[in-house]
């Protein structure tokens, strides 16, 4: 059964405003905390840096983790809204999204147990030293686990654009932006894994700031405009 127009309207604000939560608490997880701890240095400039910090550490953790929960909610709910447009593609974006939470929750582990170790509650009879590498460790081995999950980032975006192209209640151009965009995560993901010193080059080039802003298009759309009434009972995709 198909949604009706009223439904369809307030599925479509609904996974809108998940959007926009779920990039609010990214954006604090994966930029502002970085900005003000500083974890690129050495093992004793990171460990200080952490435990003079260590309320914004522990709230970045517990941020990713409700920024992955609100990402469950909002992929089930994309899910409703475009499951009568091609439904193999719906249960696909759903996969590609579910797939990526346990390596999250896996990650958050490593940096919890980091700031553990950093504090000296664990492994009591290392050197501090070494408990400073090992911690570091675990510090490295979440950042190149981000690394390999904006392969999925990339990946979950392309059943997102052929949905919303075919959809009809939003506008094609959006569909054409997320498919840009997970080239983007792709290309970045490779890029980092096969030739890091060209990284940077990736994020700071002219194509980075338009191709990441196509999942902040399609957030504004759905909360903003909704869905088009006109189309709701169109013929869904095969």
């Amino acid at each position: 059964m198909e949604m009706n127009s009223s439904s369809l309207k307030n599925t479509a604000r609904l996974a809108g405003l998940l959007y926009l939560v779920w990039i609010i608490t990214g954006i604090f997880a994966m930029f502002y905390v970085p900005s003000q701890i500083n974890m690129r240095g050495d093992a004793v400039t990171t460990a200080q840096n952490i435990l003079s910090n260590e309320f914004l550490f522990r709230t970045s953790i517990v941020i990713d983790l409700i920024s992955c929960t609100i990402w469950v909610f909002m992929v089930l709910v994309l899910y409703r809204l475009f499951k009568h447009v091609d439904e193999r593609q719906a249960k696909l974006l759903v996969a590609l999204v579910i797939v990526q939470i346990p390596a999250v929750f896996f990650m958050e582990a490593f940096n919890i147990t980091s700031l553990m170790i950093f504090k000296g509650e664990i492994l009591k009879t290392f050197e501090l030293t070494q408990r400073q590498d090992l911690a570091m460790l675990f510090l490295r081995i979440n950042d190149y686990g981000v690394l390999t999950l904006e392969t999925f980032w990339g990946l979950w975006l392309f059943p997102l654009a052929i949905l919303v192209y075919r959809s009809r209640f939003l506008p094609r151009f959006l569909g054409v932006w997320l498919i840009i965009t997970g080239f983007f995560y792709l290309v970045l993901s490779f890029t980092s894994l096969l030739l890091p010193q060209y990284k940077d080059m990736v994020l700071n080039g002219a194509f980075a700031l338009p191709a990441e802003v196509g999942e902040v298009a399609l957030m504004l759309w759905l909360l903003i405009k909704g869905a088009k009434e006109q189309t709701v009972n169109s013929a869904p995709m095969q």
